[in-house]
């Protein structure tokens, strides 16, 4: 036999690697891991490192996560925010305002935080009787009074932030709260050692009335007659209240509805004095309303008198009628 001749019935020659007879043996393990994946349909890797189909951005979550903003670079937006919405609600909402004197004592103490609605006058409300309301001085009623001590400028300059906001009381605005007594329309008056009455009415106020004050006699005053848009207002502290009855040079101590901030309804602070600042009974007493009580009736009257004219000249002429039919008639 010629040599290098092979035989028919010789194993086939193996080629390197494949000496133990296993499917793949002898190749690289890093060509292994290759042909694996793109056999799985994988992306391959030419440095030898595996790649998920996620990581390499082809996958249902092939995007990286937004990295979250930091908590410092939230806070001013936060702040920002914060910011609007107080002065939001300190202009169309609720406002806080400090009591600075005991005029209206017991029902407020001095140093006393209230909450006033300043929403309502927005849908045009005016103030009622037995009100506890907060408005602008209308005609110079605190004169030359001397002013709450100013802090200094960096505590300044933070109450004036604060106060625009509607977080602090401001020091400037020259404020003043009292009770409304009468409101435009009614008449009211109060003589010495008599209770105040409202259209006639007498009102009793031990309810809020400061223990042992008198209602006037220190300054007694009426009858008076509350003009529209006007309003009679006094405070709870008789005694020590320079209120509506102590400036009839003033536009005859009467607030224009117009200068009322609105309404004080519960005190905020201290916590141990939080409470509503309700309308007292008495002013829901029957017949105070005169006005109102006598809008039916002149309504009334203003429609009955055309149809009594109405039927006086219908009755008159059915009688000219009847006698002119009974002379006209035949004698028998």
């Amino acid at each position: 036999m010629a040599v290098g001749a092979r035989s028919g019935h010789e194993e086939p020659e193996k080629r390197p690697g494949e000496a133990d007879g296993s499917p793949g043996a002898g190749v690289p393990a890093e060509a292994m891991s290759q042909a694996s994946q793109e056999a799985a349909g994988g992306p391959a890797r030419t440095d030898g490192e595996d790649v998920s189909p996620e990581a390499d951005g082809e996958g249902p979550r092939g995007a990286a996560p937004k990295k979250q903003r930091s908590f410092w670079k939230e806070l001013p937006i936060l702040i920002g925010i914060a910011l609007v919405l107080a002065l939001l609600i300190k202009t169309f909402l609720v406002q806080a305002f400090s009591i600075p004197s005991d005029s209206m004592q017991n029902t407020l103490q001095r140093g006393d935080r209230v909450l006033v609605d300043k929403l309502t006058p927005w849908f045009g409300a005016e103030p009622d009787r037995g009100e506890v309301v907060v408005f602008h001085d209308p005609d110079n009623w605190l004169g030359d009074e001397a002013q709450t001590p100013q802090p200094g400028p960096l505590g300044g300059g933070v109450q004036k932030v604060l106060s625009f906001i509607g977080l602090m009381p401001s020091a400037e605005e020259k404020d003043l709260i009292k009770r409304v007594i009468a409101v435009g329309g009614d008449t009211v008056e109060c003589q010495k050692g008599g209770p105040v009455k409202v259209n006639g009415k007498a009102l009793s106020e031990k309810d809020y009335l400061f223990p042992d004050n008198t209602p006037c006699d220190d300054q007694p005053f009426g009858p008076i007659k509350v003009p529209k848009g006007k309003l009679w207002v006094m405070g709870d502290h008789r005694q020590n209240s320079l209120d509506s009855r102590y400036h009839p040079n003033q536009d005859h101590g009467f607030v224009p509805v117009s200068e009322v901030v609105g309404r004080a309804f519960v005190v905020a602070w201290p916590i141990n004095r939080w409470s509503f600042l309700g309308v007292p009974g008495t002013f829901d007493q029957p017949g105070l309303n005169a006005a109102a009580a006598a809008a039916p009736s002149a309504l009334g009257l203003a429609g009955a008198v055309p149809l009594v004219l109405w039927r006086r000249r219908r009755l008159t002429a059915r009688s000219g009628t009847e006698g002119l039919t009974l002379r006209s008639a035949p004698r028998d």
